[in-house]
């Protein structure tokens, strides 16, 4: 009972609304399909999820994530060979291989590698700031890195490629790196970005192409940004109301159980129920930056500036390919988009940032990391 209440309660109900928005949502489509709600639908299947997850969240939470952490090496070699796995043997969805079939459960373990590379780069770079000169922790941080990013690559897999990849540049950008590096990082980042687009499969470029010009296709790549766009603006202030939304009911809406979810709540709920969201979201981060900035230790701070990051490039994203904004990439919004690996993985973070604001008041030491001031990015103590 102690450790229910010295939970971060405004964190765990601003995850369960938006995650009960997604299923509010998945009961329309799932009536609109026509199938029974409890024969194998979206929403069943996803309601199942969120009970595991919850009991995910709560089991992690009473944990320590000190020695959870402890165990952040072995976990990232185990995710390694499963993702290895996953290239060579696993399953094809929608384009991408990497999903791998248990028989009754099928899952997509670059979801599960997302928290391990968080638990492994915290305590990686917490343990060796002094060991290791700048340049080496940087270098040898990114190549760690970079194996389970050309991983996920090669399934392919560009959204949560570029997912891993914002991690590791977050923690990095908050560890205490000098202005003349980070400066050197963008630019060699940039160039690898200008050239990495010429390695990109021919339907990843198109999604690319299409962000610019999605009228040039608007009966093949561009069409999954109008149809969305188009229910976002049909559903005006109070929405068209559950059950009643013509673009997600009619299928004229490609993907409406996960990548443009968005677009779905968007015409049914109108502008009000977007903004509910919306705000939900902006809870959800503020609590999550306020756990890391008060964390007991610098494993716990970079925990949760990892999470912080890791929710963020989703919820920007996701939301905002569906508004037109960015590629479509096939990020799930998280908490709200259907599907059993990312949801697992979300309530697991969580479950870790919990643990890690239980210990907020234990231990506080005089580690130095980054912080951005009006002089600029300079060594300092850290965010608290």
């Amino acid at each position: 009972m102690r450790r229910l209440l010295e939970t971060d309660w405004p964190l765990v109900l601003s995850a369960l609304f938006i995650f009960g928005t997604g299923l509010l949502s998945l009961y329309s489509l799932s009536t609109g399909d026509g199938g029974g709600l409890f024969s194998g639908s979206f929403f069943s299947r996803q309601a199942t999820y969120g009970i595991l997850g919850v009991a995910v969240l709560f089991g992690v939470s009473f944990l320590d994530y000190r020695h959870i952490a402890r165990f952040s090496t072995p976990l990232y070699f185990l995710m390694f060979f499963i993702l290895l796995f996953g290239v060579l043997f696993g399953k094809t969805v929608h384009g991408t291989t990497g999903w791998i079939s248990l028989g009754f459960f099928r899952f997509q373990p670059v979801e599960a590698a997302k928290v391990a590379l968080l638990l492994f780069l915290s305590r990686f770079i917490a343990q060796k700031r002094t060991e290791l000169g700048e340049w080496v922790r940087i270098v040898s941080s990114l190549v760690l890195s970079s194996v389970l990013v050309l991983l996920v690559l090669r399934q392919p897999d560009l959204g949560s490629a570029l997912s891993l990849l914002f991690l590791w540049v977050g923690l990095i950008a908050v560890s205490g790196i000098r202005a003349r590096h980070m400066i050197v990082l963008v630019l060699i980042g940039s160039v690898l970005a200008f050239g990495g687009y010429f390695t990109l499969e021919e339907y990843q470029r198109a999604r690319i192409e299409t962000f610019f010009h999605p009228e040039s296709d608007p009966q093949g790549s561009g069409y999954n940004v109008i149809q969305s766009m188009v229910a976002i603006g049909s559903g005006g202030i109070f929405g068209k109301g559950i059950g009643y939304g013509s673009q997600s009911q009619f299928s004229f809406l490609p993907e409406k159980h996960t990548d443009f979810i968005f677009a779905a709540v968007s015409e049914e709920l109108g502008l009000v129920g977007a903004g509910a969201l919306l705000f939900a979201y902006f809870l959800l981060l503020t609590r999550i930056y306020r756990i890391a900035v008060s964390a007991g230790d610098n494993t716990g701070f970079l925990l949760g500036i990892g999470a912080f990051c890791y929710f963020l490039f989703q919820i920007l994203v996701n939301i905002g390919m569906n508004l037109g904004v960015f590629p479509v990439t096939g990020l799930p919004a998280p908490f709200l988009s259907y599907g059993g690996s990312s949801l697992l993985s979300s309530f697991g973070i969580l479950g870790l940032l919990l643990s890690v604001y239980r210990t907020r008041r234990i231990g506080r030491d005089s580690d130095t990391f980054g912080v951005w001031s009006d002089a600029g990015f300079s060594r300092s103590k850290r965010l608290y």
